[in-house]
């Protein structure tokens, strides 16, 4: 939850960097639009689908939150609602009132997420070029190593103070925090934004990210070793399966 919740702050702040009037008024109907929305036309629709002509053919049931996800864009688009914050409640408002089509809609959806993640990383790490990154000081870099030695596990740490977790796994939790991916469209939202150190804070995003990658990336084998986490059963062996012999009749 922690990429719908931190978007209202993320634009207040932008707001108040730019040096100009901050319109509050104007970000929080555009949050609450979005909010809005995003509970209003998924919920209008898995309404629909319950009624029998408009039934869907099971095979395309994976299908039917995507369309949604592009009515709900178009929709935010025309009234300039924050799509960020009704894809937030669009998501969880389906999988409430829809459970079959979010179960047919969840690997499908794992697919496309992380193709289009892949595709928006590769555009972030075009954009880290050496030139961008020679002229961040010593302060710069240490801003990203206590951003993700420090200040990420620590409030990691606060979320789950009441969490029945043993301390090993808090602290394995804490060092690898959730997978989020708002950090990179927050990091554009502020090259975008116009403010006089969108460049810098982008830069300080994309160092933070970069290392964040290369931390956790090489740590997850050693600590699921040190926990004794078996791989999954169903993990390729790299042996071709032997098919079943048909019994003779």
């Amino acid at each position: 939850m922690n990429d719908g919740l931190a978007l209202p702050f993320v634009l207040i702040f932008l707001a108040t960097a730019a040096n100009r009037d901050t319109d509050f008024g104007g970000i929080a109907i555009e949050l609450v639009a979005g909010l809005a929305l995003g509970v209003a036309i998924p919920a209008a629709i898995a309404l629909a689908w319950r009624l029998k002509v408009l039934t869907a053919e099971p095979r395309l049931q994976a299908l039917g939150p995507l369309a949604v996800a592009v009515i709900l864009y178009a929709t935010c688009h025309l009234t300039h609602a924050n799509p960020y914050l009704a894809a937030f409640a669009a998501g969880a408002t389906l999988a409430t009132m829809d459970r079959v089509s979010a179960e047919h809609f969840e690997h499908f959806g794992d697919l496309l997420s992380e193709t289009t993640k892949f595709a928006a990383l590769l555009v972030f790490g075009a954009l880290i070029t050496p030139e961008r990154l020679s002229h961040l000081s010593v302060g710069d870099w240490a801003v990203a190593v206590v951003a993700i030695v420090l200040v990420r596990p620590a409030a990691m740490m606060l979320s789950l103070v009441r969490t029945p977790l043993p301390a090993r796994e808090r602290s394995v939790a804490a060092w690898f925090g959730p997978k989020g991916f708002a950090s990179v469209v927050y990091g554009l939202l502020a090259l975008q934004a116009g403010i006089p150190a969108g460049e810098h804070v982008f830069d300080l995003v994309a160092i933070t990210i970069a290392l964040s990658i290369v931390l956790h990336s090489s740590t997850d084998v050693p600590v699921a070793k040190a926990l004794r986490i078996e791989p999954p059963d169903n993990l390729p062996t790299g042996r071709p399966e032997k098919l079943p012999q048909k019994e003779s009749s």
